[in-house]
């Protein structure tokens, strides 16, 4: 079995593929009510949108700024976030136990799109100790280093001090951000990626976190 193990985080250990929009859209909401903004109903919108373009649009028309606006509701999706996770509403793949045992043979990671507060709170949680956690910052520069763009992957390499390992994900980008990084990629089936086709650059296909017992190790 490989030695590094680095894994993505939405539709790998948590259940279901992302962030649904209602918390983006109870988040921005929040941040609303924070700065005193009282906006139209088409700049609601466009500051409930998961892209950054739409909410700085929206801002301009505001009046505030994007980048403040962001980060607050981007901490407010992070609270959200975990306390769906608190509650049982969002809950952990069942075979997120089997990465108890691997990490007594490897150096695990998870490594996320999604926000870096989240990541820290999910590997704080799960049972598996995680020798780094990472995810976006809340800025839109983090917004926009997210994979396919290797940045995440090759901060998280840097920080444990190696350069070669293997990612789990369960999306196209993630064996994109993998190639670039340097690493070899497994591609996990979940329900909503079941029926689709194998990314290319893919070296492993997982049916589970179990069958990572039988990746090799490490040449």
């Amino acid at each position: 079995m490989t030695e590094t193990i680095l894994l993505d985080m939405d539709g790998v250990v948590l259940e279901g593929p992302g962030t649904p929009q209602s918390v983006y859209d109870r988040a921005a909401d929040a941040a609303v009510d924070e700065l005193g903004l009282e906006p139209t109903d088409r700049q609601r919108a466009g500051l409930r949108s998961h892209g950054y373009e739409s909410v700085e649009s929206a801002c301009a028309a505001l009046g505030t700024d994007p980048r403040e606006f962001w980060r607050q509701k981007e901490e407010a999706a992070s609270r959200l976030a975990a306390e769906r996770i608190r509650s049982g509403e969002r809950a952990f793949y069942g075979d997120v136990a089997a990465l108890e045992s691997l990490a007594e043979r490897a150096t695990l990671a998870l490594v996320s799109n999604n926000r870096h507060e989240t990541a820290t709170f999910v590997a704080d949680h799960l049972s598996a100790p995680f020798a780094a956690a990472r995810g976006r910052e809340p800025t839109p520069e983090g917004f926009r280093r997210r994979k396919p763009n290797p940045h995440l992957l090759e901060e998280t390499l840097a920080e444990l001090g190696v350069e070669t390992g293997l990612y789990v994900g369960d999306r196209e980008t993630d064996a994109v951000a993998a190639e670039r990084a340097g690493l070899e990629a497994a591609y996990l089936r979940r329900s909503h990626n079941a029926d689709g086709p194998l990314p290319e650059a893919v070296t492993y296909e997982l049916e589970g976190l179990d069958d990572l017992r039988e990746v090799p190790a490490e040449r």
